[in-house]
């Protein structure tokens, strides 16, 4: 069996814990499995590493950010495949470009384009243990890198290139919880989860996986499990939506939140100017990332429109909306920030009416208003004040996990 493993900064952050990856990876092929592993920079030398540069420039070059930041993870690697040299086994070093990775020519936050994977299979051919360079690749023979969270993109793209039986995201959580269990201490481990559960969850705030990662594994049905570095316990399965049993499922599946949120309100956008697409084109234009959306009709003539972004992007966006008001002749801009979002996630909502009105009920006997509302066929998203983020989350789970008896949280495999 052809594994490939992932572990994350935490895992690799000391010597210490090199040596514990090492011998994980020596017990997987000790088992006879062939194994490549993939390795992020070490706790948070990426971060060290940014505040060097922040120190020195105030206005960053991308090329040279790239060049700087990808080699946290060459210094993990090398020490990982020299650790395992130090027990006997074949291990080698590998750059993400030297592995085959081909990305966009873009900095800072490129997309894995394509894989030669001849150097990788053929160290595997002839018995040696790949440690490859997470989060990087290379476009035109300039280094790039794939943005926060791309050594798990690094990891699932390996294992659809190379064809691997299983891909391991090792990190300092066993699994895929309920829900955040430092915000509810009831959250529970589940044993399975579908991809599109998954992917809905990593892009509504959950950190466990990137979201990139799970929508590759789901593209190219990669089998996917996540667990713990730190202990031997079960993991959580990633899986198809058919693995993973609709009838006698819950109805929730976990609950994700997100912080820093803002919302901004341009009133009276008038209709035949297609003032919409010029605002939204506009915002995409200077990278500002536009999440909920919700418009009322005024009018025949105008509408009202408001959406979320980013606490760090609400003065950018604020300014790029403002500079279109004497083109579109929208009467004003409006915006507020310290709010949150929070968000129900489950497979089981499909067949299920009546979800979102039990959500909406349960934040009102909390006490919570709720200011915005983004549905789709497996997730319900209410924006709320930042401080009512927790009890938010901790009445939804309650509701939802805790007094839901329908169908076990977690099933033996």
């Amino acid at each position: 069996m052809l594994v490939v493993q992932k572990y994350g900064g935490t895992s690799v952050g000391t010597t210490e814990r090199i040596r514990a990856v090492a011998d994980r990876v020596a017990q997987t092929t000790r088992a006879g499995h062939a194994c490549v592993v993939v390795v992020s920079a070490m706790g948070h030398s990426t971060d060290a590493l940014v505040q060097l540069a922040e120190e020195l420039v105030e206005h960053r070059d991308a090329r040279e950010m790239d060049q700087l930041l990808a080699t946290g993870e060459q210094v993990s690697a090398s020490l990982l495949a020299m650790r395992l040299l130090e027990l006997g086994f074949k291990a080698k070093s590998l750059t993400g470009w030297q592995a085959g990775i081909q990305t966009e020519p873009i900095h800072g936050n490129a997309r894995v384009s394509s894989i030669d994977t001849n150097t990788l299979q053929q160290l595997i051919a002839d018995g040696v243990i790949p440690v490859v360079t997470g989060f990087q690749g290379i476009a035109n023979g300039q280094v790039t890198t794939l943005g926060r969270g791309g050594s798990d993109t690094s990891a699932v793209a390996l294992a659809a290139a190379l064809k691997a039986d299983l891909c391991e995201i090792y990190t300092d959580v066993d699994g895929i919880y309920t829900t955040d269990p430092r915000v509810v201490p009831e959250a529970v481990k589940l044993a399975d989860i579908s991809y599109d559960e998954m992917l809905e969850l990593a892009n509504l705030g959950a950190q466990v996986l990137h979201p990139r990662a799970v929508e590759n594994a789901k593209h190219f049905e990669v089998p996917l499990v996540v667990r713990s570095s730190f202990s031997e316990k079960d993991g959580t399965n990633v899986v198809t939506m058919t693995e993973n049993r609709m009838e006698g499922r819950r109805v929730v599946t976990g609950i994700a939140f997100e912080r820093q949120v803002a919302r901004i309100a341009v009133i009276g956008v008038p209709v035949q100017e297609h003032g919409l697409a010029v605002i939204f084109s506009e915002l995409a234009a200077h990278g500002v990332n536009v999440d909920v959306i919700v418009q009322s009709v005024v009018d025949e003539a105008a509408v009202d429109v408001s959406f979320t972004v980013n606490e760090a992007d609400v003065s950018r966006a604020v300014s790029v909306v403002s500079e279109l008001q004497e083109t579109l002749g929208f009467k004003k801009i409006e915006s507020e920030s310290k709010l949150a979002k929070v968000s129900i996630v489950g497979a089981g909502m499909i067949s299920n009416p009546g979800v979102a009105a039990q959500m909406f009920v349960t934040l009102r006997d909390a006490g919570i208003p709720i200011h915005m509302v983004s549905t789709s066929e497996i997730k319900v998203s209410c924006v709320v004040r930042a401080g009512d983020v927790e009890p938010a989350v901790q009445a939804l789970h309650k509701t939802f996990v805790e007094a839901d008896t329908t169908a076990p949280l977690t099933k033996s495999r």
